[in-house]
């Protein structure tokens, strides 16, 4: 059994279980009809009405999904057991906690500043050339940040762990 949430337009709510050859919503039978037109076309009938659905947009990593039926447009949001297990425990978040500072992941000289305070970065954007046991390593922004203070110089010498850059 598989069972999911469903935001339909970031307003209502509904709890989808999958069981074997039947689809449940809010524990009630879904029966419907299903005929896959190809491309992301769907047709459907439910309830004795006819419905023409396509799928618009599908965002597997955001687990986003935009579907057409018939002429109106709903935004969805699944999420999976999963999903759910980690909200009950406290640790949907984990992922969007506050980036606030860059540390030197070893001791090293740092070569090269690549941005300046009160820039604003995207994720991966190269942010500083440290060099450490003869290599250059380039470190990169985690996330889509402002930066809030530089604290290194070039040519200076940092520890491991030491604060590199203070973000926004």
């Amino acid at each position: 059994m598989s069972e999911w949430k469903v935001k339909v337009n970031n307003d209502k709510e509904y709890q989808l279980d999958a069981q074997k050859d039947k689809l449940l919503v809010e524990g009630e039978d879904l029966s419907l009809d299903l005929l896959d037109l190809k491309n992301g076309k769907y047709h459907l009938i439910f309830n004795g009405r006819s419905f023409n659905a396509s799928l618009i947009e599908l965002n597997n990593e955001e687990k986003k999904v935009k579907i057409k039926i018939n002429n109106n447009i709903y935004d969805l949001e699944v999420e999976d057991q999963f999903d759910q297990l980690l909200h009950k425990l406290g640790m949907d978040n984990l992922a969007s906690a506050a980036i606030s500072q860059l540390k030197a992941p070893m001791p090293g000289l740092v070569l090269n500043i690549l941005v300046k305070e009160g820039q604003e970065v995207a994720k991966d954007d190269s942010l500083l050339i440290l060099e450490a046991m003869k290599m250059e390593n380039v470190l990169k922004a985690p996330a889509d940040l402002k930066i809030k203070k530089i604290e290194v110089e070039e040519k200076q010498s940092v520890e491991k762990n030491q604060v590199l850059i203070e973000f926004e």
